[in-house]
């Protein structure tokens, strides 16, 4: 579908935020995938941020000529956008609820810090040194940040900092880095506490026919490839084989 960019903005080094008119439904967890226009071919998948009143946004950073060519389009231009596609998390209300992100995996998360309705909400959002979406997310829950150069808040990866509360949490919900990812399904297993994480992995089409995106999960015994544009994003961290 064809839709307005209302407004794109640089709101850290690399890292923009895109809004643009949205009159369908869309979960926590779930992608679009945008019309990059230029000499780009495929469209890029993209985390749904948040959706409002008749608006959808886009938290993304610029990495190739894709993502920089995006990064210049003004509001009131026109582009083309997918979706939403994918399966997002499934909502566990009434518990204390820990979520985690990690870099660009943190804007998908303040969708579901929003819908959720927990007992407490507690948020762990790991930074290389610059910060965004912060004080969003302060408005949610108590957030915990974490820089690995220690120029904002506490030094040091952002699965570290969690063990201090993990006795306290029901759930977990994680976006981020594989490595990231992995320290919080080992965290989860070795504390019997659930975890959703979203995973991800480069992809063309966005609707399952082209495997690309394939991740190894567990089944029976073995394991079997999923596609994650399809199958996930989400899936429960201990199916996944890192």
């Amino acid at each position: 579908m064809e839709t307005r960019i209302l407004s794109n903005e640089k709101i850290a080094t690399g890292i923009y935020k895109m809004v643009f008119e949205w009159y369908e439904k869309a979960y926590p967890g779930q992608f679009v995938m945008v019309d990059c226009k230029g000499k780009t071919f495929l469209k890029r998948p993209i985390s749904v941020c948040s959706v409002e009143d008749k608006s959808l946004t886009i938290v993304y950073q610029v990495k190739g000529e894709g993502t920089k060519n995006l990064s210049q389009m003004k509001s009131g231009e026109i582009i083309e956008v997918t979706g939403p596609h994918g399966n997002g998390f499934e909502i566990r209300e009434d518990k204390n609820v820990l979520i985690v992100g990690g870099g660009i995996g943190i804007p998908p998360l303040l969708y579901i810090a929003k819908k959720i309705k927990a007992k407490k909400l507690y948020i762990a959002l790991g930074f290389r040194s610059e910060t965004f979406l912060v004080e969003e997310f302060k408005n949610l829950g108590e957030v915990i940040v974490t820089t690995e150069d220690g120029s904002f808040g506490k030094k040091g990866m952002v699965t570290q900092v969690i063990e201090d509360i993990i006795d306290k949490i029901d759930i977990i919900y994680g976006c981020g880095p594989k490595r990231m990812l992995k320290a919080l399904k080992e965290i989860s297993l070795k504390n019997s506490i659930p975890c959703q994480i979203s995973v991800e992995e480069r992809m063309a089409c966005g609707i399952g026919a082209c495997l690309v995106c394939a991740c190894r999960v567990k089944k029976d015994g073995g394991f079997e490839y999923k596609r994650v544009c399809k199958d996930g994003p989400v899936f429960w961290a201990e199916e996944v084989e890192f």
